[in-house]
């Protein structure tokens, strides 16, 4: 099945699936990828794609019925870069990693761009692959993958995670630490790593995203079991969970004007 993605055919004012219908290369032969802001930087809601709703809107996480928020981490004020996804991926629940013995986390690949500019939720950006984190989360691969936004001044000096180390020392560290003890101030222990915490570099992370881009295919095409989570779309052509544009309005129709925002439609700032 040739999953054939008709984006640039999008009417305005088409709604699409920030999991599924955003292509996940920008430039597939320069290796340059979409991804989509979940949580700007500095802030702390816990924003995310809802993978288990129709069109995946953008929502924050509730736990125990409350909203769920990010605790800040000595020294910093929230998350300390946009925090986001790279659409068209997915960490599969049903693959034991072989790096890491651990099975993927059910949700796209996360990405942390260390670009210097503040995004907004919901943008979608072009990034530069620079290397990856293997975080284990409650026994599942999560895996972290430093990127930088393309729109900045000098995304053209990021080749690999070296040059982030040489040229934004101590970043690294940082994230690491951050994501060991973000979870701590809620009553839980530290977050543990594959590979001793090591940042994995480019190859490696590219090799990463284009196997869950693998794993997305056969979900997208129903040839593995997609669960609770949600595959409708309004892009893949030749998906089965494909809608009509007016069946995607009627989701978006049928939801209170308080969550309309959540939901993205073309055109993204992916021109």
């Amino acid at each position: 099945m040739s999953l054939i993605l008709q984006y640039r055919d999008l009417q305005y004012g088409k709604y699409v699936s920030p999991f599924h219908d955003i292509p996940i290369y920008a430039d597939e032969a320069q290796n340059i990828f979409h991804a989509v802001v979940e949580v700007p930087r500095w802030t702390n809601a816990k924003m995310e794609i809802a993978t288990k709703d129709p069109l995946n809107p953008l929502k924050q996480d509730i736990k125990k019925g409350n909203l769920r928020y990010v605790a800040n981490v000595f020294p910093h004020k929230g998350y300390i870069w946009n925090y986001g996804a790279i659409p068209q991926t997915w960490e599969d629940p049903g693959h034991k990693d072989a790096d890491t013995g651990c099975c993927g986390d059910n949700d796209p690949i996360d990405i942390c761009d260390i670009g210097y500019k503040v995004c907004s939720r919901g943008e979608v950006i072009k990034v530069k692959v620079l290397g990856t984190l293997a975080l284990i989360d409650e026994g599942e691969t999560d895996w972290k993958v430093i990127v930088i936004n393309m729109e900045d001044p000098e995304a053209n000096n990021f080749n690999n995670i070296d040059d982030v180390r040489r040229l934004k020392p101590g970043y690294l560290e940082a994230t690491f630490e951050w994501f060991k003890k973000y979870k701590v101030p809620d009553g839980k222990p530290e977050n543990q790593f594959a590979f001793n915490g090591e940042f994995k570099d480019r190859d490696f992370a590219l090799k990463t995203v284009k196997e869950t881009h693998e794993f997305w295919k056969a979900l997208i095409s129903k040839k593995t079991n997609a669960g609770e989570l949600n595959c409708t779309n309004t892009c893949v052509t030749d998906s089965p969970f494909c809608c009509s544009t007016t069946d995607a309005k009627a989701v978006v129709d049928a939801v209170s004007s308080f969550h309309l925002s959540n939901y993205l439609a073309y055109p993204t700032k992916t021109a």
